[in-house]
C-alpha cells in the first residue's frame, strides 16, 4: 500500500515539474514573431512581426514618406532609472531620438512597411552604425511602430546600444554572443499637444491625422 501511495506522490511530483518547466518554453512561443522581411541593407533592417495577443491595428496605414519623417523627428526619450538614478538623470534634458540622415533611410522605410502590414502585424525597425569596435561591435538603435486608430504608437528597444556584430563571440567561438536586454526609455513628443493617451490601450500615441494638418503635404 505505502509503495502504491510513493509512486502515486512521485508521478504527480514528475507531472508538476514537467508543468512547470515548459513554462519558459511557453512564454518565449508567446512573443511577437517575424513575418515578412520588408527591407534589409547595412544600415537598415525592417520587418513585419505578427502580434500573438490579438491587436486589431489600423493597418494597411497611410503615412506619406515627409510626414513620417515629421512625425519621427518630434520624439526625443531619456533611458528610465532607478532610484536615485532617476534625480540626476531628470536634471538632463532628453535626448534627440533621430538624426536627420537617420530620418532619410528610415521614414521611407517604415512608411512602405505600415502600408504592408496586416491588421494583427506591427512594424519593427533597427538602424545600424559602426560600433567603438566596428570589427566586432555596431550601434543599434531599435524599437517598433504601429497605429492603432487615430494614433501612431512608437516603442523604442534600444538606442546607440552597442551590439555584437555577429552572433559569436570573436574571442571564444565556442558560446554565442548575446544581445544586450532591451532597455526601457521615456519618450517625449513636441509638439506635446498632439502625444495623447490611447484610452483603449492606455499608452501615449501621436494623433497623426492631427498632426499632419500643420505638415506640408508632399
Amino acid at each position: 500500500m505505502s509503495l502504491v501511495m510513493v509512486s502515486k506522490t512521485s508521478a504527480r511530483g514528475l507531472l508538476i515539474l514537467l508543468a512547470l518547466g515548459s513554462l519558459p518554453l511557453w512564454g518565449c512561443a508567446r512573443m511577437p514573431y517575424t513575418t515578412t522581411v520588408v527591407y534589409e541593407e547595412q544600415r537598415l533592417s525592417v520587418m513585419l512581426q505578427r502580434e500573438v495577443v490579438l491587436s486589431a491595428y489600423a493597418h494597411p496605414a497611410q503615412i506619406a514618406p515627409q510626414q513620417m519623417a515629421a512625425i519621427l523627428r518630434g520624439f526625443s526619450l531619456r533611458e528610465q532609472q532607478s532610484l536615485p538614478l532617476r534625480w540626476f538623470a531628470e536634471e538632463m534634458p532628453p535626448k534627440k531620438l533621430f538624426r536627420d540622415d537617420e530620418l532619410q533611410v528610415l521614414a521611407p522605410q517604415l512608411a512602405d512597411a505600415l502600408r504592408k502590414a496586416g491588421p494583427e502585424e506591427r512594424v519593427y525597425f533597427e538602424l545600424f552604425a559602426p560600433g567603438l569596435n566596428p570589427r566586432y561591435r555596431r550601434d543599434v538603435t531599435g524599437g517598433w511602430v504601429a497605429v492603432h486608430g487615430h494614433l501612431l504608437h512608437l516603442t523604442i528597444d534600444y538606442f546607440h546600444v552597442q551590439q555584437p556584430v555577429t552572433q559569436s563571440d570573436p574571442y571564444d567561438y565556442n558560446y554565442p554572443t548575446p544581445w544586450t536586454p532591451e532597455k526601457i526609455y521615456l519618450l517625449y513628443f513636441e509638439p506635446g499637444r498632439f502625444y495623447v493617451i490611447d484610452p483603449t490601450i492606455d499608452r501615449r500615441g501621436v494623433d497623426f491625422l492631427v498632426f499632419m494638418k500643420t505638415v506640408p503635404s508632399p
